[in-house]
């Protein structure tokens, strides 16, 4: 339902606009002057403004400044009984959706509210669809039957109902914002945007113009007024996504704007209120962080109110032949090709594969097969997975032999597992990546070559 402020000095004229408002599905607020209006745009967000040009202390021009300088996308509709073309232009000018003379025709003022609340609506989305096209998800099915699985769906489906913060914590290639969307569309606040912003994607120095927006002339090249993802996001959710890599700074910046509910833009003075509900996510361990003092532990403790653990693919196994045959379908109609399924030997190599990559490396496993197959049937020769000896060796560990040898193997697949994440981590930056393990730079060079880790499993 949306808000509506009502601007107008005459007692009278403003409850008759307010009974046509409310009895048309509005909520309204109510201003006297424009001193007042001033304050209830401080107070609240309001999706439109409906005012009088002429007001004690403040004239409806004046209001009108201060909403856009608030919101740029909330619709202002002016308001006069000494209405002249000479003021209909300059109100239009300066920013206004339109102008309208008293006595105001209520039927006319109401279709006119709606075509301008439909086009806040559709620039809105417009300006988010823009940046979301880029990293748009192919498969916005979730897929699994798995325990964890189960789990998972059910947690969701109870968080989702609150507007309590969610921190999805999982491998690259889990599927966080596949979750993070799904949390959204069974929310009360389906209705309203979802944004979605890479903390690890944005250089340091703009992220912050990126959460929270800038005035003209903030920094060089700051040409215009933008608005800020968490403005995008009003009424909706943000997901801050590989929150981990959030720099200490301006982590110290979003804990005031969550705790708050408000910030200001880059070069701004004037605090905007927001109604956001937020979900972060990250595939690094942050209570070691908050230990080692590289992520602040109030910031963790704000974020974390509804932790979620995303399962990697190698721990629910049990949904790969499914996720197979969706992935399998979709890429056969994108193909047009007509594939009935996998042999028995490829379906094996599936089965037992590390999937380091999680289902992001399964998808991108799938739609390469489809593309070399000529056949009805996806074999082991299409699927193109490296036959290494870490594969053969650390696929599994085995349950039998000597207590002393299934330490050994399980000691060389954990030491594996370790030194390909922190190497994917740091960028195949093997000093970087001694440094973490705390090994010496040879002893990680033999480690390597011993695995056969020529370079780091990418997502």
């Amino acid at each position: 339902m949306s808000l509506i402020l009502v601007v107008e000095d005459k007692e009278s004229m403003a409850q008759m606009l307010s009974e046509t408002l409310k009895v048309a599905g509005y909520q309204v607020l109510l201003a006297k002057d424009g001193r007042e209006a001033s304050q209830r745009l401080k107070e609240k967000k309001v999706d439109l403004v409906l005012t009088d040009l002429k007001l004690p202390h403040k004239g409806g021009l004046e209001v009108l400044h201060e909403s856009m300088e608030r919101n740029p996308l909330t619709p202002v509709i002016l308001m006069t009984a000494f209405g002249t073309v000479e003021n209909a232009v300059k109100a239009v000018k300066e920013g206004a959706y339109d102008f309208l003379t008293k006595p105001v025709d209520p039927d006319h003022l109401l279709l006119l509210m709606e075509k301008a609340l439909e086009k806040q609506k559709l620039l809105k989305e417009n300006m988010v669809l823009r940046d979301e096209f880029s990293g748009h998800l192919k498969f916005p099915t979730i897929i699994g039957k798995s325990p964890p699985m189960v789990q998972l769906f059910e947690n969701i489906q109870k968080v989702s109902q609150s507007h309590s913060t969610v921190l999805l914590l999982g491998e690259s290639g889990t599927g966080k914002e596949l979750f993070a969307r799904a949390i959204h569309y069974l929310s009360p606040r389906k209705d309203g945007p979802f944004v979605a912003v890479n903390c690890a994607a944005i250089p340091r120095e703009l992220l912050e113009t990126e959460f929270f927006g800038h005035e003209r002339g903030a920094f060089t090249g700051a040409v215009g007024k933008k608005m800020g993802k968490f403005e995008l996001a009003d009424k909706g959710t943000i997901f801050m996504d590989e929150i981990g890599d959030l720099d200490l700074s301006l982590q110290a910046k979003l804990l005031r704007v969550l705790e708050g509910s408000e910030f200001t833009r880059v070069g701004g003075t004037t605090r905007l209120k927001m109604d956001v509900r937020v979900v972060a996510a990250t595939n690094k361990q942050l209570q070691p962080m908050v230990s080692k003092n590289t992520f602040r532990e109030d910031l963790y403790y704000r974020l974390s109110v509804f932790p979620l653990i995303i399962p990697p693919l190698r721990e629910r196994r049990e949904d790969i032949p499914a996720l197979v045959e969706h992935f399998l379908n979709y890429y056969s109609r994108e193909t047009k090709k007509e594939i009935m399924g996998m042999t028995p030997d490829g379906l094996k190599k599936l089965m037992n594969h590390p999937w380091t990559g999680n289902v992001r490396e399964l998808q991108n496993c799938i739609e390469r097969a489809v593309i070399l197959t000529e056949g009805k049937q996806i074999g082991l020769n299409h699927l193109g997975l490296n036959e290494n000896r870490s594969e053969q060796n650390f696929t599994e560990i085995p349950f039998e032999g000597t207590l002393q040898q299934a330490s050994a193997a399980a000691t060389r697949y954990v030491e594996s597992q370790m030194i390909r994440k922190v190497l994917k981590d740091t960028g195949g930056n093997k000093t970087k990546a001694a440094e973490i393990l705390q090994v010496s730079y040879k002893t990680l060079l033999t480690k390597i070559k011993e695995y056969d880790i020529e370079k780091p499993n990418h997502s």
